[in-house]
């Protein structure tokens, strides 16, 4: 992966979520629920790219940490992908249809309990790439951008643990991961491909 992409990589998609952020509502509503479903449609598409941010940083870094990174990705996908379907989709569809009711915090109850192991697994894989980053990174100042990007991205992550995206700590915590993650992609040396070069098909002249 070329430098630039991966750079991109590792700052949209917070940054696109910070900007979706700046619209969510501070309360459910009936007259905020259509818009409070219809974001959370879109964060089905938005919140798994998260986890492109880390890999990013340890991708060529070793099997078995881009292994570990990628399950914690994948465990953040699908236990987030549960908050947004039960607390967005599901309690501002119910809004919408039949108003406030004792079903809107009973979503938000098990919506909360599903997520809370996928903002772990994020925050482990905060962690997991900050520290990647410090062991990887050559010369003073590559160091010292890694070590304050891991500070960012775990400071993020954590105050991911209970912000979401509502504005306006939400929002500051995806600029943060955003800000985080590109200087750690921006601190790590170019990795290094795992796959043995082919051996070159070209015809070796006949012996004379």
């Amino acid at each position: 992966m070329r430098r630039p992409v991966a750079l991109v990589a590792a700052a949209l998609p917070p940054l696109l979520l910070a900007g979706l952020g700046t619209t969510h509502p501070l309360m459910l509503t009936p007259e905020s629920a259509p818009w409070w479903r219809d974001l959370h449609v879109i964060g089905l598409l938005l919140f798994p790219l998260l986890a492109l941010s880390p890999w990013v940083v340890v991708r060529g870094r070793g099997r078995l940490v881009e292994a570990v990174v990628v399950v914690l990705g994948f465990v953040f996908a699908c236990c987030y992908t549960a908050l947004d379907v039960l607390a967005g989709i599901g309690a501002g569809q119910e809004t919408v249809v039949v108003g406030p009711g004792p079903w809107v915090p009973a979503l938000f109850g098990m919506a909360d309990r599903l997520a809370l192991p996928g903002v772990y697994a994020y925050l482990a894989s905060a962690v997991l790439g900050g520290a990647t980053a410090v062991v990887v990174s050559r010369g003073a100042v590559a160091r010292t951008a890694a070590v304050v990007g891991t500070v960012l991205v775990v400071g993020g992550a954590w105050s991911f643990l209970t912000s979401h995206i509502y504005p306006p700590v939400g929002v500051a915590t995806m600029l943060v991961l955003a800000l985080g993650w590109t200087t750690l992609a921006a601190a790590v040396p170019p990795a290094v491909s795992s796959t043995p070069p082919r051996p070159s098909r070209r015809r070796q002249p006949a012996p004379t």
